[in-house]
């Protein structure tokens, strides 16, 4: 034994090595994945401190004993660490740059064995040693552009030098996964064989770097030297590199440029002033607003599933799922059922209903054909996990039921209680509404506690929210079993209790209404959709209400204001929305809302601007102000913040963290700004509440901060715990 930690052991001659080789094997014992934490780190340095001491060794082989390689460093102990400063992010760096240096110069071959995910950290410890062996399931990649980060450990100095600078910014700033046949053909990795033959090919690369057929001492050369391009080289490679990636990250995330710049700058320096350009730039990087909101981003994401997570390990698997409805909704839940392998009955009560869900389906798997993500044999199988039906014939041996018929109470309760009758006793049922009361929903049900609400997001294949809704008298079995079923089937769900609209309806509407205000003072609607999706929302609120459909809108907005009415009661907030359903504008789905929409050359809609709705909404107006950004963005955000804050302080949610992924992934807030809560800490609560005040002194109880939130900002209170604490 040459070392041994909680997470590293190092030992000579493991299972078909000789004593002369070393294994250093990662396996934190505490953790279902191997990350490189700080206590990691510091057995890592121990470790290879100790590898150098060791004499008469002639090869070292890096594997996991996990499932995964390393996943990874540990994100959980990012904000505190940025928290501290720039000093303390250049120790941390300079600290792991010495230790992969020293594994690289260790004064024997080395070698990576990859035997499945290695990501961001993972992957640049791999690139330290020598040579890397890949099983074919494994994955490779540097992530960190996604956390608004870049690679810090030697990412953007090795692997230029080992695939290429266009490649190598292909993957770094792109942030992907790499399958094992991808790292082979750049270059990233040596060799690819099965998971079994991982070891025995490693430790034969080793052999025959010993021997000298393979030139390990040339390797590292080339991974330390600058990279051998031409001025001209140089220019064509990360010019036109900034530009392209510039456009396909958009403004509000900088650090993809910003690691391009990385690559083209070190590109001229050997390997320690290329790690110190590296450095600087990713301090610059860590210390700003973009990275902390997406690292708390990828922390409340993982709240949610560990929650989640939690829900379903106490449901019985859904075996056999059923839907209710071939329509849009319908056709979309059960499309998603098949494709992830989970049995679906989708019934309806019109043969064409069925053809048309079925058609919309096969043209779902179709793509993924064209795509590459299916194969014609895969996609075969798939379709038969969907069986159309018009009886009730099969339904006793259903496990779940996603009733998905028009949005009409007794429409639904008609389905509802006439499905109770024909589905077993422990059968559960789901309504995916969007604004009707799940306790109303249940009122005729003889088995209340087996029914919730399952609302989708339209388009159901995209849109990765689920909200699970607990009615007054829904049992956890039922809560249970939705949230494994919507796991199961790709979705991320997020339980939350019964009111009008649940959580992100209710949210989106006081948005809605004050764009409403906006109108009915006179703003320009194409300018507010401009400036709010500058502000980092995929679509402004005309545009949004366009593919949302006026008519939904405005059964929405009724809900909402019956269940509101202080807040959202006022007629002005849907005065324009009231309009365009009285004109039959009612958005994409009509050719024309607040815009006209043309199918471009792939047959979707593309909007064009259309003077007739302007002309409509100008004549709604009460009065004509000019508004600047600020105001644009002060009058829609500060509704919805409130609105999120009143459902937290409500329990509609649970926590901060589920309340900001679920407008995140329900509604597009835009995600470099970390959701509607850290927006507001961001914001600061006593700048926020002095500002909703003044709002709310014009415009009324919808801009109104709530007493909890007001004693929040007076005592320095956070939503979510202070950086480091």
């Amino acid at each position: 034994m040459i070392y041994q930690g909680n997470a590293i052991t190092v030992v000579r001659g493991t299972g078909d090595a000789s004593d002369a080789i070393a294994t250093l094997t990662f396996d934190r014992k505490e953790a279902s994945v191997n990350t490189l934490s700080s206590t990691v780190i510091a057995e890592l340095e121990e470790a290879v401190s100790a590898l150098g001491a060791e004499e008469g060794l002639k090869g070292l082989m890096i594997g996991s004993a996990k499932e995964a390689f390393i996943v990874g460093a540990d994100i959980t102990e990012f904000h505190g660490l940025f928290a501290q400063g720039e000093e303390a992010i250049r120790d941390m760096l300079r600290r792991v740059h010495t230790i992969f240096n020293a594994i690289e110069d260790l004064p024997f071959p080395t070698v990576t064995a990859l035997n499945g995910l290695a990501l961001g950290g993972g992957c640049e410890l791999s690139l330290a040693t020598d040579f890397r062996v890949m099983a074919e399931s494994a994955k490779l990649g540097l992530p960190e552009t996604r956390l608004g980060l870049l690679p810090g450990w030697g990412g953007c100095v090795r692997l230029p030098r080992l695939i290429g600078a266009d490649n190598a910014v292909e993957w770094i700033a792109g942030g992907r996964e790499n399958r094992a046949e991808t790292a082979l053909t750049m270059g990233a990795v040596d060799a690819v064989v099965t998971a079994e033959a991982l070891e025995a090919a490693a430790l034969d690369i080793l052999a025959r770097a010993e021997a000298g057929e393979l030139d390990y001492r040339a390797r590292r050369e080339e991974k330390q030297e600058p990279l051998k391009l031409g001025p001209i080289e140089q220019m064509l490679a990360f010019e036109s590199a900034k530009g392209y990636v510039a456009g396909k990250a958009g403004p509000h995330y900088p650090a993809p440029v910003a690691a391009v710049k990385v690559v083209q700058k070190g590109a001229g320096e050997g390997r320690d002033r290329a790690q110190a350009i590296e450095t600087s730039a990713f301090i610059r990087q860590a210390l700003g607003d973009v990275a902390f909101n997406l690292v708390g981003l990828f922390l409340n994401d993982q709240a949610v599933k560990k929650t989640a997570g939690q829900y379903a390990r106490q449901a019985r698997p859904v075996r056999q799922a059923a839907v209710l409805g071939a329509g849009t909704m319908g056709g979309g839940i059960a499309y998603q059922s098949a494709s992830k392998d989970v049995p679906v009955l989708m019934k309806d009560i019109k043969a064409e209903a069925i053809e048309a869900g079925l058609k919309e389906a096969r043209k779902l798997f179709a793509k993924q054909l064209e795509r590459g993500k299916l194969t014609t044999a895969q996609l075969a199988e798939r379709l038969t996990h969907l069986r159309p039906t018009l009886s009730y014939g099969d339904f006793g041996q259903v496990d779940l039921v996603v009733e998905a018929v028009a949005e009409n109470l007794e429409v639904k309760h008609a389905v509802l209680t006439e499905v109770e009758d024909r589905v077993g006793e422990e059968a559960i049922l789901a309504s995916n509404t969007s604004t009707i009361s799940i306790t109303r929903l249940a009122e005729n049900l003889t088995r209340p506690e087996h029914f919730c609400g399952m609302h989708f997001f339209n388009p159901v294949h995209r849109m990765p929210l689920v909200e699970v809704i607990r009615g007054e008298k829904t049992g956890d079995a039922a809560v249970a079993a939705t949230v494994a079923y919507a796991r199961a089937i790709g979705k991320t769900p997020i339980v939350v209790n019964d009111c009008p609209g649940f959580l992100v309806n209710r949210v989106l509407f006081p948005y809605f209404g004050g764009f409403g205000q906006l109108m009915a003072q006179g703003a320009d609607f194409q300018r507010v959709d401009t400036v709010m999706e500058r502000f980092g929302w995929p679509m402004g609120p005309a545009y949004l209400l366009d593919v949302v459909g006026m008519d939904i809108a405005m059964h929405a907005g009724e809900v909402m204001a019956e269940g509101f009415p202080e807040r959202m009661g006022d007629e002005d907030d849907r005065r324009v929305i009231r309009a365009m359903v009285d004109h039959e504008r009612l958005g994409q789905k009509s050719g024309k809302g607040f815009y006209a929409y043309e199918e471009d050359r792939k047959g979707k809609p593309q909007k064009v601007n259309d003077e007739a709705a302007i002309e409509l909404v100008e004549g709604l107006a009460k009065e004509q102000r000019e508004f600047s950004d600020e105001e644009i963005i002060s009058r829609l955000m500060v509704p919805l913040c409130l609105e999120t804050v009143r459902c937290l302080e409500d329990g509609i949610v649970g926590t901060p963290a589920e309340a900001d992924m679920a407008l995140i992934y329900g509604i597009g807030f835009p995600p470099f700004r970390g959701g509607a809560l850290r927006y507001l800490e961001a914001t600061g609560l006593e700048a926020f509440v002095s500002l909703a005040d003044d709002l709310a002194e014009e415009l009324g109880p919808l801009y109104a901060p709530t007493e909890r939130l007001r004693a929040m900002a007076r005592h320095g209170e956070r939503f979510y715990p202070a950086p480091g604490a």
